[in-house]
């Protein structure tokens, strides 16, 4: 099974999580848009009815019109599952995310959320966080080479760039940093030290918010619960 296969089994595993009156957080990227694309399904063929979702970036709220999942802003109610991959999941489902630019916003969705999955083929798993790949960081463009400056001390930090070379632009207006990084052994620590360099305005570690994992190996899809062994 390909890894875009495995990605696919992991959103439909989670997306058994879903029950018809839900408000779902719908993540970004290839992996969440599985998810999407599951709830699309179950909701034209009737097996799910009144879901609503909150997009995390402006690429999900088209993929929603799209495949027909309604919408609704931000705030507007409660949140009841957010559904969402990731760039590297760690001990204790510790998470670095924000590969699609769009941590941010993941992050308001996941952590407003009741309850918050996480997605993944059996790849993203490390025994550290940072061990492959860098840490994204959002930060404002005013002072960007003060803030860059400042985050030297933590790692090598790189401005992130688009297809067309320039700086990439999240859609909060933002950039993004990757930061390479040592393998990470307190993500908590790290998390609180990176937000005090002003002009960080997230970071994409996502520290004690994963309520579980669904992680999709050749073997299945593997689920494990946040306090669980791994």
């Amino acid at each position: 099974m390909d890894r875009d296969a495995l990605k696919a089994a992991a959103a439909i595993a989670a997306v058994g999580e879903v029950d018809s009156g839900m408000v779902v957080g719908l993540g970004t990227g290839s992996t969440a848009g599985h998810a999407v694309r599951e709830i699309a399904k179950l909701l034209g063929a009737g097996r799910l009815t009144d879901i609503v979702g909150v997009p995390t970036s402006q690429a999900t709220a088209d993929l929603a019109d799209e495949v027909g999942v309604p919408l609704i802003i931000p705030g507007e109610a409660t949140i009841d599952l957010a559904i969402d991959g990731a760039d590297e999941i760690g001990p204790e489902l510790a998470l670095i995310k924000g590969g699609g630019g769009a941590l941010l916003r993941e992050k308001v969705i996941a952590a407003s959320a009741r309850r918050f999955a996480v997605i993944s083929d059996d790849s993203k798993m490390v025994a550290a966080l940072g061990s492959s790949f860098d840490l994204p960081l959002e930060v404002v463009q005013f002072g960007l080479t003060i803030t860059i400056d400042a985050l030297a001390k933590f790692g090598e930090p790189h401005l992130r760039l688009d297809d067309s070379e320039a700086p990439y632009v999240t859609d909060n207006g933002n950039y993004i940093i990757d930061l390479a990084v040592l393998p990470i052994t307190d993500p908590a620590a790290t998390n609180a030290a990176l937000h005090n360099v002003p002009g960080v305005l997230a970071t994409g570690l996502f520290v004690g918010i994963a309520d579980v994992a669904y992680i999709a190996g050749a073997g299945g899809v593997r689920r494990i619960e946040a306090g669980s062994p791994a």
